[in-house]
């Protein structure tokens, strides 16, 4: 036993001594950081999509160009909120005009910002009636007549890169419209212009927007990026449809309220047997383990690959047989598992320190609410003890496999010829992650969690579920006999292959090896001595 410990306190300071081990320490979180905030990064990097409107109605274009003030005044709005409720110095910062208007914007119910934000912009400008502005508070009412026309004033006057300080949602963010003054009346010369880049696109809205959609087009070379169209289309329609509801003299109130679909409130039963409303961090809380599942998974395959490297980088550089003349090759395996199972866990533990971190602070980089603390459910004791676990237990039965198989391997390309069968059972955990997530008492869920190569993959992932304590023992009871069985088998082979040279065998012969007794040789193995 004490040679045992000598040979696993060898691995894991040779291991944890390395550069590469502090590498990847911190590639991994800065992979997984990358991977996530450069999208959004990228995103705002894109330069905003320049654009021109021929307007031939002679009011739509006005009447959009309302609705995109009132969106992005919601924005604002709502970005205010979130500034005063976290305090600080961004809502200090703020000019004194949106501070103002806090008492009034907190009387507001969830959604009623931008209901507010086009009510104002239409009583100023005199637009089309607003659906669901008869619903709003009599204090925001009085400040559009005080305030109103100073507040739109202030916000048409604003710089783009002000506004997009204020929020990063707003449209000046992703699309610039060429005023009137700077909009050629030919086509032919709008035409040139999207060709070589000057403008992404242009519009053209028909004659008679309100009785069809006859000569309205968009014009761009770029057709992939569909944000712009999309963008301007929903804009448009919201406003044309406004407009045929004054023209056929129908009640917006009315016509709104005819299309109100009807809605369920989602509701759990609790702990308790009652009925409770399903708040974001339930909905957060059952899909939490599918991350937990992604490192899991790069953990236990890092620590078992590391097993199989080391041994085959010992066994080609002779170190191995120096050690075996000091301890016998069970002792030697045993020390390498533990040895390289410690290592594992202080990887896991640094990226589990990381990944608290970022669940903590890139939310708030990305612009997510206050309210979603990601941190707590990467801290739940549950989350935390089952990946902990079922990491041990993973590791064990996959590098049983892969030290089997790296002692029979002279060189990393004959152990990536054996490979394949291996990341065959890995990749299946990964492949049925997000139908196990959805249904996690499913039937697939519970099928699988008794086989035990996916069983810590699948059980982490049906930890929001949870199962029940009977299929808790029961999976892990036959995960246990199979890491017994693995270890067994693996310690077999490993005894024969760690001093093979000369071609690696076949499957069949290294069968033959598992079913020969304990203490017996088969002839290639001696031969090879």
């Amino acid at each position: 036993m004490p040679k045992l410990f000598l040979v696993a306190q060898r691995e894991y300071t040779a291991n944890v001594k390395t550069k590469g081990f502090i590498v990847g320490i911190l590639f991994f979180p800065f992979l997984l950081t990358l991977a996530i905030a450069a999208p959004q990064l990228l995103e705002r990097t894109r330069s905003a999509r320049r654009y021109i409107v021929v307007d031939e109605s002679g009011w739509l274009l006005a009447a959009v160009e309302q609705r995109v003030a009132g969106t992005d005044l919601g924005y604002v709005f709502e970005s205010v909120l979130e500034k005063h409720r976290d305090g600080g110095e961004e809502f200090s910062e703020l000019p004194s005009l949106l501070q103002d208007l806090v008492p009034v914007l907190e009387q507001l119910q969830p959604g009623q910002s931008f209901v507010f934000a086009r009510y104002l912009v239409a009583e100023v400008d005199g637009g089309l009636p607003v659906p669901g502005a008869e619903a709003l508070p009599q204090a925001s009412r009085a400040l559009v007549i005080d305030r109103g026309a100073t507040l739109l004033d202030w916000w048409r006057g604003l710089a783009a890169s002000d506004a997009r300080d204020l929020s990063d949602r707003v449209s000046a963010n992703r699309f610039v419209r060429v005023r009137d003054s700077e909009s050629p009346e030919d086509l032919a010369d709008l035409n040139r212009k999207v060709r070589e880049g000057v403008l992404f696109a242009y519009f053209v809205i028909g004659g008679d927007p309100a009785s069809g959609s006859q000569g309205s087009r968009y014009v761009s070379n770029n057709l992939t990026d569909e944000d712009l169209r999309d963008w301007f289309s929903f804009n448009a329609s919201q406003q044309v449809r406004a407009r045929r509801l004054v023209n056929e003299d129908i009640d917006p109130v009315i016509a709104q309220f005819i299309q109100e679909p009807l809605r369920f409130e989602a509701m759990r039963i609790s702990d308790a047997g009652e009925e409770t409303e399903i708040e974001e961090r339930d909905t957060l809380r059952q899909w939490a383990p599918v991350a937990f599942v992604y490192l899991l998974w790069i953990s236990i395959w890092v620590a078992s690959n590391m097993l199989m490297m080391n041994t085959i980088e010992e066994k080609s550089s002779r170190v191995i047989e120096v050690l075996l003349s000091s301890v016998s090759p069970v002792q030697l395996l045993a020390g390498k598992l533990v040895g390289i199972a410690a290592t594992g866990l202080t990887l896991v533990s640094s990226w589990l320190v990381f990944f608290f971190l970022g669940t903590k602070f890139i939310p708030r980089l990305m612009g997510a609410p206050a309210s979603l603390d990601l941190s707590a459910l990467a801290t739940d004791p549950t989350y935390i003890l089952s990946f902990l676990a079922y990491f041990v237990l993973g590791y064990l039965l996959y590098a049983a496999i892969l030290v089997g198989l790296g002692s029979v391997c002279n060189t990393v390309s004959d152990a990536q010829n054996m490979l394949p069968p291996v990341m065959l059972f890995l990749m299946i955990p990964l492949v049925s992650m997000i139908p196990i997530g959805k249904d996690p008492n499913g039937a697939l869920a519970q099928v699988m969690s008794y086989i035990p190569p996916f069983t810590p993959f699948v059980m982490m992932n049906r930890a929001a579920g949870p199962p029940t304590t009977m299929e808790y023992v029961l999976t892990t009871g036959l995960l246990v006999l199979a890491i017994v069985a693995a270890l067994w088998a693996g310690a077999k082979i490993f005894r024969i292959g760690i001093l093979l040279t000369g071609k690696p065998p076949k499957l069949k012969e290294i069968l033959r090896w598992v079913r020969a007794p304990v203490g017996m040789v088969p002839i290639r193995a001696e031969k090879s001595e």
